[in-house]
C-alpha cells in the first residue's frame, strides 16, 4: 500500500522557544519512505535525532518570537503482516524477550499498578492470547465514550477508567495499562491513519504476542491497514508530535492522508502486525 501524507503546523510565538518534533514517519522494514520534504517558514537551523531503540525521528529548532510553519510531506509503502488470531498465544514471563519487559512496567500515562484490580476482575478469567487484547479493545470501546475535547495533556489511563471518555490517545493509553497489569507487554504508536474523520494525528497500541507486535485500536475509526507509524514509546510523553519549551500558540493544524495508485483499503478481521 502507498500513501501520500502532507502535514502543516503554524504557531505564534510570543517569546524564544524551543521546538522538540516527533511527526516525520518512522524508517524500517515495514515502511519505505519513497520520497521526504520538509519546508520551515522562515528558514532556520533543524537539529534531527533518531532514538537508537526504537527509531523515532525527532527535530530540534530553536525559533525567535514571530510565526512559524512546519510542512512535511512524504510518500511511503507500508507492508504487513497479517496472521489468524486465533493462533497467537500471549507469552509466559519466563521466556519474553528481554527487550519486552521495558514495556511492562508502569508510565507517566499507564498506571498499571493502579488499574491491576479492575484488569484482573474485567479480563483475568479469559484465555491468554489474542482474544484477551481484543476483549480488552472491546471493553473500551462500549464502555468509553470517544469526546473531542474532554481530556487534556494531563489524562491518565486511571482518569480514563474513571472519567469514561476521552480520545485515541487515552483509549490507547487504557488498552496498554490493562495490558501491562495483565503481564502482557503494550507500547504506545503514534501514526498518521487513512480516512481518519476529522483528519488528525491519531494513537493506537501495540501487544507483544506469539513472537512479534501486533497492532490495536480501541477507537475503531480507522482501518488497521491505513495507519502509518510516527513513533513508539511507553506512552504519549514519547512520541508527542510536538514538545514545546517557552510560550507558543499552535493556530493552525492540518493533516491529509491519501491513498495512491487506486488502490483499495478493506477492513481485516485478522491480527495485523506493522514492525
Amino acid at each position: 500500500m502507498k500513501f501520500q501524507i502532507q502535514s502543516q503546523l503554524k504557531y505564534r510565538i510570543d517569546y524564544e522557544a524551543t521546538f522538540i518534533f516527533n511527526f516525520s514517519i518512522a524508517k524500517n522494514a515495514y515502511q519505505k519512505v519513497i520520497s521526504e520534504e520538509l519546508e520551515i517558514k522562515p528558514q532556520m537551523k533543524i537539529e534531527e535525532y533518531i532514538s537508537p531503540a526504537l527509531r523515532n525521528r525527532y527535530l530540534r529548532i530553536n525559533v525567535q518570537a514571530g510565526n512559524l510553519e512546519v510542512n512535511y510531506r512524504a510518500t511511503v509503502e507500508l507492508c504487513y503482516v497479517e496472521e489468524n488470531p486465533n493462533s497467537i498465544r500471549e507469552v509466559p514471563l519466563d521466556v519474553l524477550p528481554l527487550d519486552t519487559f521495558y514495556f511492562l512496567y508502569p508510565s507517566r500515562y499507564c498506571q498499571s499498578d493502579r488499574l491491576m484490580s479492575m484488569a484482573n476482575q474485567e479480563f483475568g478469567d479469559l484465555l491468554p492470547d489474542y482474544s484477551r487484547v481484543t476483549a480488552i479493545c472491546n471493553w473500551i470501546y462500549n464502555k468509553v465514550s470517544y469526546m473531542s475535547g474532554s481530556t487534556d495533556s494531563n489524562t491518565s489511563a486511571y482518569d480514563t477508567a474513571t472519567e469514561r471518555a476521552g480520545v485515541c490517545r487515552d483509549f490507547a493509553h487504557l488498552g496498554i495499562a490493562f495490558c501491562r497489569a495483565l503481564n502482557i507487554p503494550a507500547r504506545f504508536v503514534s501514526c498518521y491513519a487513512y480516512n481518519l474523520e476529522p483528519p488528525d494525528f491519531h494513537a493506537c497500541f501495540e501487544a507483544y504476542l506469539g513472537d512479534r507486535w501486533y497492532l490495536f485500536d480501541p477507537t475503531r475509526l480507522v482501518s488497521q491497514k491505513g495507519i502509518i507509524r510516527i513513533g513508539t514509546g511507553k506512552d504519549a510523553a514519547d512520541v508527542a508530535f510536538a514538545t514545546i519549551f517557552g510560550t507558543a500558540e499552535l493556530e493552525e493544524k492540518n493533516i491529509i492522508v491519501q491513498l495512491l495508485d487506486n488502490q483499495s483499503l478493506s477492513n481485516t478481521v485478522q491480527a495485523i502486525a506493522i514492525s
